[in-house]
């Protein structure tokens, strides 16, 4: 019975977040961003306080789900995360849910952002007071990323492209290896797993499991830019090459180091 009302109560408050979600895009992009927009500041100024608008908006959010008991979670190796600077966040894809995730602790995180999210009333007007970069004619794209890096951002990618089908092997897009290569900047690694899986493709938003998921962020080591930059070679052989290191940072290496158990909260 109590099991029960729990499962029905994160029913509810699932709801709620995504409600809540959606009532927050609503405030920061037809109230908060207009009002910044008003001052004399800088464009680059003006994206830099967009952007810690919206970090502070997803620790919010990410806390109402914490405490709401939707989610728990841990980073480890956060210190490295915040203070990176003039570099590539690159990190796999499972749930509906990691960009809030990273960028709740990022005052400053750019990302690459899809044509149809551009053609979206609302989240258009958030993007774009933020800064992000629209993916569209490649030249452009690099362009815009090398400039990022040259004023110290940091830009975050999840290099599957999309989120990950459970039970399936990963298979990364080159994009992110393109990017690191022709911009030549380094990658910083991230790994993320949750137990048991939520929010992925497959799975709709009610479908709550018996256990409370555990998201763990892994903050690893960098892959420097002098280790895959090299004269003679073309941009397109490095990019491969550097796309199959990425494969085993964020898959291969993970699936064959032993971890300690991660603890899990089952519902009542």
């Amino acid at each position: 019975m109590l099991h029960n009302i729990y499962k029905g109560w994160r029913i509810i408050a699932t709801a709620l977040a995504f409600v809540l979600f959606g009532v927050g895009g609503f405030f920061l992009s037809f109230i908060l961003f207009p009002i910044l927009a008003c001052s004399k500041a800088s464009q680059k100024t003006k994206e830099r306080r967009v952007q810690k608008a919206i970090q502070k908006s997803f620790k919010l959010f990410i806390l109402f789900m914490k405490y709401a008991g939707l989610l728990d979670y841990k980073f480890t190796g956060l210190k490295k995360l915040q203070k990176d600077k003039n570099c590539l966040i690159v990190a796999n894809h499972p749930s509906l849910i990691d960009y809030v995730l990273i960028a709740s602790e990022r005052p400053q995180c750019d990302c690459i952002v899809k044509a149809e999210i551009w053609n979206n009333p609302l989240i258009r007007r958030v993007v774009k007071a933020a800064g992000y970069i629209p993916n569209q004619a490649p030249e452009d794209l690099i362009s815009r990323c090398a400039q990022r890096f040259a004023e110290g951002n940091v830009l975050l990618l999840f290099p599957e492209g999309t989120r990950s089908t459970p039970g399936k092997p990963s298979k990364l897009q080159r994009g992110a290896a393109q990017i690191a290569v022709r911009t030549q900047t380094d990658i910083r690694i991230v790994h993320i797993s949750v137990t048991p899986r939520v929010l992925t493709k497959e799975n709709r938003w009610y479908h709550v499991s018996n256990l409370r998921p555990f998201f763990h962020i892994e903050v690893k080591g960098k892959i420097k830019k002098s280790s895959f930059i090299q004269e003679n070679t073309t941009d397109t052989v490095l990019a491969r090459r550097l796309n199959e290191r990425l494969q085993t940072a964020l898959f291969l290496e993970d699936a064959n180091t032993p971890r300690p158990p991660l603890k899990q909260r089952r519902s009542p």
